[in-house]
């Protein structure tokens, strides 16, 4: 192993949008078991520093690589596609279409039903979202479209966050 190893490869996974979460929770037990820096106290202060540096990049990468939208970007951006969410937003016009109709959608709902009927669909967006973008980097090979369907991801997640916050203030308004 080596600190400027991929993630997949620190972690022994093929570097793929399909892992389970359990073998990548496995891993990281066992990555953490060997690095922690309680396992080289006897070794002195550098032996430490080390082994924190260690600790500290397996525990980035398990943060990226346990969250599908994450490790979906760090996909794309190792085969040369980076998201650049903030330079790019360029997004096809029916999406442009949709998202507004989800945020009108979101401002015209009377209660709790309606905004939970919202978070429903949204649910279902983002698993379809998620189920594209793997079979774009696994299947095709295709890093250039997953990118742009994980933009769409990005908002949908952001989105999603919007309307807890809405169900958070209707349920203390109860």
């Amino acid at each position: 192993m080596k600190l400027s190893d991929d993630d997949f490869t620190l972690f022994g996974l093929a570097p793929k949008q399909a892992l389970e979460r359990a073998a990548i929770d496995a891993r990281w037990r066992q990555l953490q078991a060997e690095v922690h820096p309680d396992r080289f106290a006897a070794e002195g202060a550098a032996a430490q520093r080390i082994a924190m540096q260690w600790a500290v990049r397996v525990n980035e990468a398990y943060t990226r690589l346990k969250n599908p939208l994450a490790r979906a970007a760090y996909l794309c951006e190792l085969r040369g596609v980076p998201i650049d969410a903030e330079r790019n937003t360029a997004m096809p016009p029916a999406f442009l279409l949709q998202q507004m109709q989800w945020r009108e959608a979101l401002d015209d709902a009377a209660g709790l039903a309606d905004v939970e009927g919202i978070a429903a669909q949204m649910e279902q967006t983002e698993r379809s979202l998620l189920a594209q973008v793997q079979r774009l980097l696994d299947d095709d090979n295709d890093a250039t479209a997953a990118a742009a369907e994980v933009r769409a991801l990005m908002f949908v997640q952001r989105f999603r966050q919007d309307i807890e916050r809405r169900l958070d203030a209707l349920d203390t308004t109860r």
